[in-house]
């Protein structure tokens, strides 16, 4: 069984409501991880799940309890989360969980990234990840700034070759991705728009995938997320990387 952390996928809403000289304060918490928690337990893993509030607190913080998982995956959670702990945020320094991150891949361990506002360079570029060690892990380089691509005519990934698995040339459309360029040594196993879909690779004794767009909506609609070959697609990420 392949243990996993996912990290990310919540989020709280706030919403201000004027009425003349009234304003209406509300919130809402949300958390999008079920659909793809329920596919990486359909293949056979165990997931731990946390959402971006329980990562900040808990995300490992030694090599010791990263040794707990055979996989990490970082889906919608940006670097800020990882790095500005209460410690740093307080003035003091404190343990870089991202070089952690790559530190321990180096030596053997498996990091994905899933892609989505906060993820690879994000919006704005406020994900910030390839200003991290984790850059270095990665199959795919990340870039600078804003790197979203909102494709809402809808972008066909185009399988370029899944190891080990029998899948139709075109996939089900995406809304949406973030935009990467593979390094010379990923294994681009699919594309969309002529930039990597789904990339893996090595790095040190370890290995790590990129997936580029979300495991949700707005960028993932019900035609993929319900994709009969989804989890043969995530099958293969894992047997690959773990």
């Amino acid at each position: 069984m392949t243990n996993v952390l996912l990290a990310g996928e919540s989020w709280v809403t706030v919403q201000f409501e004027i009425k003349g000289r009234n304003v209406l304060r509300d919130s809402q918490y949300g958390e999008a991880a079920d659909r793809f928690v329920s596919t990486l337990e359909t293949i056979g893993a165990s997931v731990t799940y946390q959402p971006c509030h329980v990562a900040a607190e808990s995300f490992p913080r030694t090599k010791a309890e990263l040794d707990k998982y055979d996989l990490v995956i970082l889906s919608d959670v940006g670097a800020d989360t990882l790095q500005i702990t209460e410690q740093v945020a307080d003035g003091d320094t404190d343990v870089d969980r991202c070089a952690l991150l790559a530190e321990w891949v180096r030596d053997g361990g498996a990091l994905g990234m899933v892609g989505g506002y906060m993820s690879f360079a994000g919006k704005g570029g406020q994900a910030r990840y390839g200003m991290t060690r984790i850059a270095e892990v990665l199959p795919v380089e990340v870039a600078s700034g804003d790197d979203r691509v909102e494709t809402p005519d809808g972008a066909v990934p185009q399988n370029e070759g899944v190891p080990g698995a029998d899948l139709p040339e075109e996939w089900p459309h995406v809304l949406g991705y973030n935009r990467t360029t593979a390094k010379s040594d990923a294994e681009v196993w699919a594309t969309v728009r002529d930039d990597p879909f789904l990339a893996v690779g090595d790095y040190g004794d370890g290995s790590s995938f990129a997936y580029a767009t979300d495991c949700a909506p707005h960028w993932a609609p019900e035609g993929l997320l319900s994709w009969d070959h989804l989890p043969t697609v995530w099958s293969r990420v894992l047997d690959r990387v773990t």
